[in-house]
């Protein structure tokens, strides 16, 4: 448990999208609005090389910075115009994808005006998407179209009524006799339920996947896992992350309630756990007890399984039907928070393949030119979808 605590301050610890210091070519000007901007609003924009600039109206304001990224670090020092109006382009060109950010200004933290909010880092934060050059597989496209619910469920473990959010795939009000397996998707550190519908289009990517062919139709509960109190800005809380609340929420009160709300098929053969960053550490933590409730098992990058602990579980060569592991290929070659020798211990490339040689149903995803951000996490769905519920 200390070990993987520990691999998860490595594994969920904030960096901020990579900011190329120098530039080969000289900075385009076909700046366009931000998808994620609030109807009507010219900024922040993006240009077809990944630049991001922002404007802000402070006129008596002394200094404005962008900070991006969960927690803040990196940033875009903005300069004060004649019109009192603060403007300023990023060193470099940010990750295609989502990214989180905020306005520090005059010591004071702000969100955007211009741009639409998302729950990370514990708080409502700003965000800008930069165009992905892959991004058709989340676009919003004229195929048939699941829903997203918002549901209400009694938890007399904590005394309170708890949010899910559920997806159901398209044509299930159509099919009344049909029934669906389902996937339990957990976000991450300082995320909510709201996180992989918003931020990672949870619901497009199998609405499209489906619609190809690619992935059976199965239903995506997404609940709130951080059922403990951790210090907001602090991920070093995770330290003491107490899972046993949470994995009572679940077993005994979600999963009870989404079986007796929605046609599921309710065994273990057709229910999946995953999540991503601090859901995956979630996952691992529940799921492989569990094996008479979850058949697949996915982390995000959130962690992965080696034999010592298929080992350690009984019945797991048996009773999983799949596990998948995914990372960005930037956590594994350089590390996260400085770990030394670069990339996450125990080396997850390795311990896929010895699952396999095993004998056990291992998949392995690297996502190409991407760090702990969601187009990992989108691409990571997409690979892991068709994957599931196979048997």
């Amino acid at each position: 448990m200390k070990r993987m605590a520990a691999a998860l301050l490595i594994a969920s610890a904030a960096i901020s999208p990579a900011l190329a210091q120098t530039a080969a070519a000289p900075v385009a000007e076909d700046f366009k609005p931000s998808s994620l901007n609030q109807p009507g609003q010219q900024y922040p924009q993006v240009n077809s090389q990944g630049y991001a600039r922002f404007r802000i109206i402070a006129p008596d304001a002394k200094a404005v910075k962008v900070s991006l990224g969960l927690g803040g670090r990196g940033g875009t020092v903005l300069t004060k115009a004649s019109d009192g109006t603060w403007i300023g382009t990023s060193e470099g060109p940010l990750d295609e994808g989502f990214h989180y950010y905020h306005l520090t200004i005059d010591g004071g933290t702000f969100n955007d005006p211009g741009a639409l909010n998302f729950y990370g880092s514990t708080r409502w934060e700003s965000g800008i998407e930069i165009p992905a050059h892959d991004a058709d597989f989340y676009a919003l496209k004229d195929v048939p179209h699941g829903h997203v619910e918002q549901v209400l469920f009694p938890s007399p473990s904590t005394s309170t009524q708890r949010r899910a959010f559920v997806y159901t795939p398209p044509g299930y009000e159509k099919n009344p006799q049909t029934r669906y397996p389902v996937l339990y998707l957990q976000h991450g550190w300082g995320e909510d339920e709201t996180a992989w519908a918003n931020q990672g289009h949870a619901n497009l990517i199998m609405d499209n996947l489906i619609a190809e062919g690619k992935s059976r139709p199965f239903i995506i509960v997404m609940t709130y896992g951080m059922t403990n109190d951790i210090k907001p800005g602090s991920p070093g809380g995770l330290a003491s992350f107490d899972i046993r609340p949470f994995q009572t929420v679940l077993l005994d009160e979600l999963i009870p309630y989404i079986d007796r709300s929605y046609r599921t098929s309710a065994d273990a053969s057709h229910r999946a756990m995953a999540g991503l960053s601090m859901g995956g550490f979630e996952t691992k933590l529940i799921a492989p007890k569990n094996l008479d409730t979850f058949g697949y098992i996915g982390l995000l990058s959130g962690g992965t399984f080696g034999i010592d602990d298929v080992n350690a579980t009984p019945g797991f060569k048996d009773k999983v039907k799949l596990v998948f592991v995914s990372f960005g290929s930037r956590e594994l070659d350089r590390g996260r928070a400085g770990a030394p020798g670069g990339g996450p211990r125990p080396d997850p490339r390795a311990n896929a393949a010895a699952l396999k040689a095993a004998g056990i149903n291992s998949a392995f995803y690297v996502s190409p030119d991407t760090a702990h951000e969601f187009l990992t996490w989108r691409r990571s769905l997409r690979e892991m979808a068709p994957l599931l519920f196979r048997n």
